[in-house]
């Protein structure tokens, strides 16, 4: 009986035009766009994006409350990152942390009022942007595509789905 050839690990298995053409799109929106979308609200509102969407995420939790184990893998920080920003927020009145009533072993980010406004103040520089560099250059066609795209590549823990 035959055995199935070994591949030779000097071979490399290299991308085919098309592959490659592909990779190469996506690693310019992952490297590229946070960027894009970064400036105008550093611009406009002095917050990053990542402190942005952890403003806009809990804003659009029930209660304005979110774990900030689910709010660091939405807005795709780790925990501590997460941690050092919420901290800045408490500072400056936007959130407020409490151990979570359902589950002790859990901490809840809880938006006030003045961050709720901030966000508030910040979203048009954002949605603007997204518009621009996002979804005007696209057709609906495209837009459907992206989304079903990135359904397909998305990864989500499995104590949050």
């Amino acid at each position: 009986m035959a055995t199935p050839a070994t591949p030779d690990p000097d071979e490399a298995l290299w991308l085919t035009p098309a592959e490659k053409e592909a990779w190469t799109g996506l690693v310019s929106l992952v490297l590229l766009l946070p960027g894009r979308l970064e400036s105008p609200l550093q611009r406009d509102a002095g917050l990053t994006l990542f402190e942005y969407l952890t403003l806009s995420h809990i804003s659009e939790a029930p209660d304005r409350r979110l774990r900030m184990s689910e709010l660091a893998y939405l807005a795709n920080g780790s925990l501590s990152r997460l941690s050092n920003v919420v901290k800045r927020f408490e500072q400056r009145g936007w959130v407020e942390r409490t151990p979570d009533p359902a589950d002790g072993r859990y901490t809840l980010a809880r938006l006030t009022d003045d961050g709720y406004d901030v966000v508030v103040a910040a979203a048009p520089t954002h949605v603007r942007s997204v518009r621009d560099l996002v979804l005007e250059p696209l057709t609906a066609e495209d837009q459907e595509a992206l989304a079903r795209i990135a359904a397909k590549l998305r990864t989500r823990p499995e104590d949050l789905a």
